[in-house]
């Protein structure tokens, strides 16, 4: 029996039309019927879809001297008891390579905007101060003025920066809420990308760690060397500032770019079980309103030397958000 009886048989046994197995396989009507007419052959990633759909071995679709099936278990989507069945987007090597890239020129554009946020408020500290001191022929006012039209200049720069770049992945999206399969060849590529990256990825995230830990150094010794001196204590904020931002800017280009692979082969936190957890807009609200809360305050008072704690302590309460609402979502989803 060929592979186009084949199909026949087991899609009429399973009792489904030529459109509802089409849909199964993501293709159209048409390639279904030119198979099962011998008019075409369905390419490997095809066949081993077909297989798993239909429950038999690729070996009996494929050869034409078996005529008894060889039914196999069948694999996560259509397995899984009591889970709805999903449909599963395949991913083809050009569009992995092309995503890869994409990712790649997006963590450099997004850790660049976050740098300039970090970075912004760093001359509004230094002219408000030599205002202050009489460094500057400007009063303190006109230096903190002057000082917030800069930052919303460089504050919009990086907007401009974290749209192009969420522009430009917004067309993978699917990767972080669909089932997805990798084409034949596809999987293999990408790991040895990501492991080719590994070493890099640690060493950069170690040393962004490790410049926001001792950021604070700048502050403390300008505060033991003159601690009368406004100036001087600006000076350390701004240090600190600056190691602060390049700390975060390494930290957030490894991690997207680290997070590309794990999309691709659906690891970390691109798992499926963790796929099939709604993901709403929660978070997206909160560090929108922990941004606001920042820049109000820091641009209301000029107390850029403290209001940065805001970023660690929101940060835990992210963390402590985000699993909330993942334990909320599973009760709800056992239910």
């Amino acid at each position: 029996m060929i592979l186009a009886d084949k199909i026949i048989e087991l899609r009429k046994k399973n009792g489904w039309s030529q459109e509802e197995l089409a849909e199964k396989l993501h293709v159209s009507r048409q390639a279904v019927s030119k198979w099962e007419g011998a008019q075409s052959v369905p390419d490997l990633n095809k066949i081993i879809s077909m297989a798993d759909i239909f429950g038999v071995s690729t070996d009996y679709l494929l050869k034409e001297e078996l005529e008894t099936e060889q039914y196999v278990e069948k694999t996560y989507s259509e397995s899984r008891e009591g889970a709805e069945e999903k449909a599963v987007r395949w991913v083809s090597l050009e569009e992995s390579n092309t995503f890869l890239e994409v990712n790649r020129k997006a963590a450099g554009k997004i850790a660049a905007g976050v740098m300039m946020c970090i970075l912004s408020p760093i001359l509004a500290v230094l002219l408000s101060c030599a205002g202050s001191v009489g460094y500057l022929s400007i009063s303190e006012d006109q230096g903190g003025v002057i000082g917030a039209i800069l930052i919303m200049i460089v504050i919009a720069g990086a907007v401009a920066l974290f749209v192009s770049s969420g522009m430009s992945l917004s067309k993978y999206a699917y990767l972080e809420k669909e089932y997805t399969e990798t084409e034949y060849g596809v999987s293999g590529m990408v790991k040895e990308r990501k492991s080719s990256y590994e070493a890099q990825h640690t060493r950069e995230l170690v040393f962004g760690i490790l410049l926001c830990v001792i950021s604070v150094v700048p502050v403390l010794a300008c505060a033991l060397a003159n601690e009368n001196n406004d100036f001087v204590m600006a000076v350390g904020t701004s240090l600190f500032l600056a190691i602060v931002a390049v700390g975060v800017c390494m930290i957030v280009k490894t991690s997207i770019i680290w997070g590309g692979y794990q999309k691709l082969l659906e690891e970390g936190e691109y798992t499926r079980e963790k796929k099939s957890i709604n993901r709403d807009s929660v978070l997206v609200i909160f560090w929108c309103t922990v941004t606001a809360i920042y820049l109000g305050y820091s641009l209301y008072t000029f107390d850029w030397g403290r209001s940065w704690i805001i970023w660690p302590v929101a940060a835990m309460l992210s963390a402590a958000i985000a699993e909330l609402r993942k334990e909320r979502l599973r009760k709800k989803k056992d239910r």
